[in-house]
């Protein structure tokens, strides 16, 4: 190793180029959004424009960059983006359609069962308490709880609200009220075994999970042919889940 008695530079602001996996389509719709609600609301002015805001609030959710290093890099304040970002995570959250009458559409169009499944969106670690119920042990990382529901080709129905990471998947299906509105709706389920227990009927079951081995019990021909007809089933969710 060369010694040298020469000190680094002054320390500068680099900013450097971040690739965002988003269809442009998804831009312009979250763009339109926002320039509807400015109109609604009269605000005039903003530090950017729409497209820009879209595509910051983008990548802050996507790649969970830090407030203050997306506000260095487009010369507004980390506070500015805060509230851009939950500005505008409302606008889509209120054209979301409700559960109930999502079901019922489904119903409607002669659908009779739907598709469920829980998802991990990661996010980085972060310390302190309120970021200790974040962690999954399913996943052993970080991250927000979601449910996707779709119909039984996979065609995305509805998004539930992100909870903590080490929400158990049957825990959120209760939150929600899910039994009750496919009971409401006449529709049954197609779930993995996240769902077990989910039940509250044995005589009316309303979500399907298949069967689970265990130690003392090892799964029949029968009931493992069934497990794979109900992973066929169950495929098209899983593509359609966010990831």
């Amino acid at each position: 190793m060369t010694n040298t008695k020469e000190h680094a530079g002054d320390t500068v602001s680099l900013v450097y180029q971040c690739r965002l996996p988003r269809s442009t389509h998804t831009v312009n719709h979250l763009a339109d959004l926002l320039r509807r609600h400015l109109k609604a609301i009269r605000s005039r002015w903003r530090a950017l424009p729409p497209g820009r805001i879209a595509v910051i609030v983008l990548a802050v959710l996507r790649h969970d960059q830090r407030l203050v290093d997306m506000a260095g890099g487009n010369d507004i304040s980390a506070t500015t983006i805060r509230r851009w970002r939950d500005e505008i995570l409302q606008l889509p959250a209120a054209t979301a359609p409700r559960l109930d009458r999502a079901m019922k559409k489904i119903a409607k169009r002669g659908g009779e069962v739907v598709l469920v499944d829980g998802t991990l969106i990661p996010t980085r670690r972060r310390t302190g308490k309120a970021n200790r119920p974040n962690y999954s042990g399913k996943h052993h990382r970080h991250g927000l709880h979601v449910l996707a529901l779709t119909d039984e080709k996979g065609r995305l129905i509805r998004i539930s609200a992100a909870r903590p990471g080490r929400t158990h998947d049957a825990t959120a299906a209760r939150r929600d009220h899910l039994l009750a509105h496919l009971r409401a709706a006449g529709l049954g389920a197609l779930a993995d075994l996240g769902f077990l227990g989910l039940n509250d009927d044995p005589d009316d079951p309303v979500v399907v999970t298949g069967f689970k081995a265990t130690r003392a019990r090892k799964l029949t021909p029968a009931e493992k042919e069934a497990n794979r007809v109900l992973a066929a089933g169950r495929a098209p969710v899983s593509t359609a889940s966010p990831t």
